[in-house]
């Protein structure tokens, strides 16, 4: 069977809008309850304190710590067990081959690590959390994966986890150097109990359709009320602007490392372009690497939050790799208080054998949901930001190309 991964990312620093409300609500945490469980110590840092810029709208950076573990299998720990002592089971000298990366340290690709994370987290009983990749993470082609002491799964904390946190990292198209501190992942919280605990409702996605809040076209409008309340398909660009245009980029077999902390990489060294071509449409190579971006601009208004659905197989045989966090203030144009020209950008691969995607073909679903409350911190509204208002756009790492 043809497996086709794509995830849909958008992560940048965030700026400041309106104080939000109070109260205990269900829903996304916002930046200042993530500022209070960190001062009251329901979130800690091990070792070097928080980084001034370290909570983004709806989540928390999580940084590496000092030492990577090079492990030959992907695991989970189950029931009663710790990471550290499955780790054990499986090698019991896994400690003596690990990296220090203090100084910075190179990850190989096609190797798998397990390295702990500077923060750790006791959550209160109403509240557990969910993890996710940073968008420079995911078009660098690093599968990243948060485990925690006894997890049954990767990138969730049940409520009321005391403990470590881990991650799981996989370059998979190039070689990489992080250090003590890079951040790959983040940590959003959903409190599960409380006040307003309520869907979307019909009326207010239409609301949010007809003023054209969370999607920039008409068309897609129509399309997203077919589908299910608070759900938006998205589709994929193969047209660009037209004629020459870069439509995607096609990750090189063979290229140089790349060190996290650097920026200016010439995108040549790493990526093939891809041009528009009269068809419009493109043929995914199997375990091949492309970036592409969605047809529509996108947008999260303040008060929502969304991910990406998982593999649904509406789409054919596309699959979600992990769910994509988009955070409160994506794409948002607070001027006109609607849509604005971001785009979301694609990570995609097919397995097995050649798949053939088209211009305008839906890749997946984004699902709305609400935050507990309107964050201080709103995606984009810092001259900062990495991806706000972006087209097609490779990792923060590289020279945009114009």
């Amino acid at each position: 069977m043809n497996e086709v991964i794509a995830k849909i990312d958008s992560t940048a620093k965030p700026g400041l809008i309106a104080p939000a409300r109070s109260g205990d609500y269900t829903g996304i945490l916002p930046s200042q309850k993530i500022q209070e469980m960190l001062s009251g110590g329901e979130i800690s840092t091990i070792m070097m304190p928080p980084d001034h810029d370290q909570i983004q709208p709806a989540s928390i950076d999580l940084r590496l710590g000092d030492y990577a573990y090079p492990i030959d299998t992907s695991f989970l720990p189950g029931k009663g067990t710790r990471v550290l002592d499955k780790m054990k089971q499986l090698d019991d000298r896994f400690a003596d081959f690990k990296i220090d990366l203090s100084k910075g340290a190179v990850l190989e690709k096609g190797r798998v690590y397990v390295i702990p994370l500077l923060e750790a987290i006791n959550l209160r009983s109403d509240v557990a959390a969910f993890a996710n990749p940073k968008s420079s993470t995911g078009r660098l082609d690093i599968l990243t994966r948060l485990i925690a002491d006894e997890a049954t799964s990767f990138d969730q904390v049940s409520e009321g986890y005391k403990g470590e946190l881990f991650i799981e990292v996989a370059p998979r198209s190039f070689s990489i150097v992080v250090k003590t501190g890079t951040r790959l992942n983040q940590l959003r919280f959903r409190r599960t109990r409380g006040e307003g605990a309520k869907p979307i409702t019909s009326a207010e996605w239409k609301k949010l359709l007809d003023g054209g809040q969370i999607v920039n076209t008409s068309d897609h409008e129509k399309n997203a009320r077919s589908i299910k309340t608070g759900v938006l398909p998205f589709t994929v660009d193969l047209k660009g602007s037209g004629k020459g245009d870069i439509i995607g980029y096609r990750a090189k077999k063979h290229a140089k490392r790349i060190d996290l902390e650097k920026r200016d990489y010439d995108p040549l060294d790493f990526w093939d372009p891809i041009l528009f071509h009269k068809t419009s449409s493109l043929i995914l190579d199997p375990d091949e690497f492309y970036i592409l971006m969605t047809k529509e601009a996108i947008a999260v208004p303040p008060e929502y939050a969304a991910e990406m659905l998982p593999y649904d197989t509406r789409a054919g045989e596309f699959r979600v790799h992990y769910a994509g966090f988009f955070d409160p203030g994506f794409g948002w144009n607070a001027k006109k208080n609607k849509a604005g020209s971001s785009r979301g950008v694609l990570e995609v691969r097919s397995h097995e054998v050649p798949f053939l995607l088209e211009h305008g073909q839906t890749v997946g679903w984004l699902r709305y949901e609400r935050m507990a409350a309107q964050p201080v911190l709103l995606y984009g509204q810092d001259l900062n930001s990495n991806y706000q208002g972006q087209r097609l756009k490779l990792a923060k790492q590289f020279k945009q190309v114009n």
